[in-house]
């Protein structure tokens, strides 16, 4: 295997950790496996000297996902976990994912880290029963491990396939604070078999820019229009920054992605979303787009209509018998879903004939209905 010729790949020890733009950090919890070794004392001890305000917690025996706010109300929880930061270990951070009853052709995706600290109203993330019951931010120190098990379930594979860290995490917020990609993006470049897909909302990607990646990591964004940012994504960078950081990446060599999703159906939707394509379509060279709508969790709209009110334009939009579909999660109806789908996909045909487009956790029938049969699988999160 490849860790037998070339050894573990450690922590990012010789990095100087910046604070990331939107993360405002009020207590740092040290869980199990969070000080076992003298590389992760160094490599803790660089961070929390970044945030002297926030209280450190010393919680040895108790696992990451034990540690949760001390509070019933979920809104509340959510708010507290994200201003937490939790250094610990995953033993189960390699998984392959269990989609059924939608389109989505599964794929192995990874977690060196878990949760988010954005504040996108319509997160489905905070209503996973994980982060229902522990909502923090967590950073995993045990890295070597993580990619060991990589190493092997790619050698099993015994073929290039993509490893996915986007689902659930944001794959770039948390990089200034831990260098994470000086790691990640070298072992997949030197790896014969292991090929990385991120997904993020971050605009930083400075330490992306001088990494030699042989195009073995592709580096997917996460957009929507201004108008819909300003709306439902709260402490998100702006989607112009976003466009940027995507230039910026592209020059550098990587291959790049967007995912327009969730597509919200706000007065004038065909004209803002329309707008909003073309720019992107003519300023970034894509190498796949990805369009979806709301597809959530009951839990996660719960917390949404506490953040924004019952009456909010999602939710007197989701239709009532999505709700009982195989795969639980809500969406739009479904002849709703096929108008933007098709209006969408009329705008990007307009101005890239030639790209790669797909739908992200489809039914079959409306896949078929939009024209994009041929498409499944061609989507984000597979190489």
């Amino acid at each position: 295997m490849f860790f037998e010729h070339t050894g573990p790949y450690a922590l990012p020890t010789d990095y100087t950790p910046r604070r990331p733009e939107h993360f405002y950090v009020r207590r740092i919890v040290l869980a199990k496996g969070a000080r076992t070794t003298q590389e992760r004392r160094n490599y803790i001890a660089k961070i929390i000297a970044l945030y002297p305000e926030a209280e450190i917690i010393e919680k040895p025996d108790t696992p990451h996902n034990r540690i949760a706010p001390n509070h019933k109300n979920l809104a509340s929880r959510l708010r507290l976990g994200k201003q937490t930061l939790v250094f610990g270990e995953h033993k189960s951070a390699v998984r392959f994912s269990n989609e059924a009853s939608n389109i989505c052709p599964n794929y192995w995706h990874f977690s060196p880290y878990g949760f988010c600290f954005y504040g996108c109203t319509y997160c489905y993330l905070s209503g996973t029963r994980t982060f229902v019951f522990s909502p923090a931010v967590k950073v995993f120190v045990n890295l070597d491990e993580i990619l060991e098990a990589i190493d092997r379930q790619a050698y099993k594979q015994g073929r290039v396939c993509a490893f996915y860290l986007g689902k659930l995490q944001d794959g770039l917020a948390l990089d200034p604070l831990c260098g994470t990609s000086r790691v990640l993006a070298p072992f997949f470049a030197a790896h014969p078999f292991a090929r990385m897909t991120l997904l993020t909302k971050s605009a930083d990607v400075d330490n992306l820019l001088d990494l030699d990646h042989q195009g073995h990591t592709i580096l997917s964004w996460s957009v929507n229009p201004p108008e819909i940012h300003d709306r439902f994504e709260r402490n998100v960078p702006h989607p112009e920054q976003r466009l940027q950081a995507m230039q910026r990446c592209a020059k550098a060599g990587y291959p790049v992605r967007a995912v327009l999703m969730p597509i919200i159906p706000v007065e004038g939707w065909e004209e803002i979303y329309g707008r909003f394509l073309r720019e992107l379509l003519l300023s970034v060279p894509l190498q796949r787009l990805t369009i979806g709508g709301i597809c959530t969790y009951p839990d996660a709209k719960r917390l949404m209509e506490e953040s924004i009110g019952e009456d909010n334009l999602i939710s007197q939009s989701i239709h009532s018998t999505t709700m009982c579909q195989a795969d639980h999660r809500a969406r739009f109806s479904k002849e709703l879903r096929i108008k933007l789908y098709g209006a969408l996909l009329d705008a990007a045909r307009e101005v890239r004939p030639d790209l790669d487009v797909a739908l992200c956790l489809e039914e079959e029938e409306v896949l078929n209905k939009v024209g994009l049969s041929a498409s499944q699988g061609r989507c984000n999160c597979p190489f």
